[in-house]
């Protein structure tokens, strides 16, 4: 679940998510069921002191599964799109 960033290795060693399964930060789907499960994950990076790392992470190695920063994979594709310069219309 942990690579190497910019960021800096160290801290995965410090996130909250290293105490819990890593199955929460992975839920199948992002309806019905999966919300709860979604919100639960987000939970615990609310409470994570380098929630900001775990997200620039997330966004800079485009991860696309899981929960990384409280973000799920639709809102950190969101993210990516809103960041893209846009293109001044002629």
């Amino acid at each position: 679940m942990y690579r190497e960033s910019r960021t800096g290795a160290n801290w995965q060693a410090r996130s909250a998510c290293r105490r819990e399964d890593p199955e929460l930060f992975f839920p199948i789907g992002d309806t019905g069921p999966s919300l709860a499960q979604i919100e639960e994950a987000k939970a615990v990076c609310r409470y994570c002191v380098v929630i900001e790392p775990c997200l620039e992470w997330a966004l800079e190695s485009r991860e696309a599964h899981g929960i990384w920063g409280a973000t799920t994979e639709a809102e950190r594709r969101r993210l990516h799109r809103l960041a893209r310069p846009v293109e001044p219309t002629r």
